[in-house]
């Protein structure tokens, strides 16, 4: 089970199941197993780390936190706000849509709609802090999220009979990567490579590998919109020098595409974040990662993190599809 925070508290998450899908295995050409984040209570992986980080905080003055995100992360600190019986300001920019604004303030939340992509109500929520003295959660960059976060890793290993290959999943500021490096550092598997995937337009993780410091994309214009920091946490560079982080840079098309094949897979409608981690294994590369020596030949199994659905409906799709031109 997940360590409860503050020692005596349950946390807010749930443990999610391990599924092995057979489309996917098919696919990637060797045994893929399923971590789904998506039916956590607010249909992501984020209630883990912000809702450890809102337990461990709930002792100090918390009066009025306010959160500067749109998408899973604010659905989170707004559950977990509820949960605790405060109350919670998100600021979310205008990229994120309807559905969060909508499901936000179903949880009670106020909500400020501020600038097209997170750096922009990052900003407005720094401003609020300043002026009105409440407490800040940051939904990717900081220790105690990481810490939240790590939890994942302890499931993967109660769950699975042997150890995986290798892990994929989707990189946005990079506060899940950070939390699942530390979580393989506890149980003893930081060898197992990570292939850390991205949309173009989104890439600020793989930039700043090339680079080897972090930058700052001018714009985000992927639709994977809960992948859109202009500039990924300092500690996900940092993580890279720790483990094995393999970058995947996938088109919105391949994206969206991996959505809709997941949808008639596995019955499962996620978000085009999480397709970016999807597109890997349904286009092929993790056989070309092998071929380049990246990855072991042949490979026992890989854990894919489905990491959110919670923002997304069929509607949504359509017209995803209907932008990207593949209708």
């Amino acid at each position: 089970m997940a360590a409860q925070p503050g020692g005596c508290q349950k946390p807010f998450h749930v443990v999610s199941p391990v599924l092995e899908s057979l489309p996917l295995s098919k696919a990637a050409g060797t045994k893929v197993f399923m971590k789904l984040e998506n039916v956590q209570p607010t249909g992501s992986f984020k209630i883990r780390g912000i809702g450890h980080l809102c337990q461990e905080v709930r002792g100090e003055v918390l009066p009025d936190p306010v959160l500067s995100t749109g998408g899973n992360a604010g659905l989170a600190a707004a559950y977990s706000a509820k949960k605790l019986g405060l109350p919670i300001t998100v600021v979310i920019p205008s990229s994120s849509g309807a559905i969060p604004k909508r499901r936000l303030e179903e949880l009670g939340a106020t909500v400020e709609v501020y600038g097209k992509a997170f750096d922009d109500a990052n900003s407005r929520a720094q401003e609020l802090l300043k002026t009105e003295g409440w407490v800040g959660i940051h939904p990717f960059d900081d220790p105690l999220v990481w810490q939240g976060h790590t939890s994942l890793v302890r499931e993967l290993k109660d769950s699975l009979e042997t150890k995986p290959d290798a892990i994929v999943l989707s990189v946005g500021g990079g506060g899940l990567l950070a939390g699942v490096v530390e979580g393989l550092q506890q149980v003893g598997w930081q060898d197992i490579p990570i292939i850390a995937a991205e949309t173009q337009g989104a890439h600020s993780f793989h930039e700043a590998l090339k680079a080897g410091q972090l930058v700052t994309l001018p714009e985000i214009t992927s639709v994977a919109k809960c992948l859109g920091a202009k500039t990924v946490a300092a500690r996900a560079l940092q993580c890279a020098r720790e483990c094995q982080i393999i970058s995947q840079v996938v088109e919105d098309t391949e994206a969206v595409g991996a959505v809709e094949q997941f949808l008639d897979d596995e019955r499962m409608l996620v978000q085009p974040a999480c397709g970016a981690a999807l597109a890997t294994l349904y286009t092929g590369r993790l056989q070309r990662l092998q071929r380049q020596g990246l990855l072991r030949t042949p490979l026992s199994s890989v854990v894919l993190v489905v990491c959110g659905g919670g923002n997304i409906n069929t509607a949504q799709l359509r017209a995803l599809k209907s932008q990207l031109g593949m209708e």
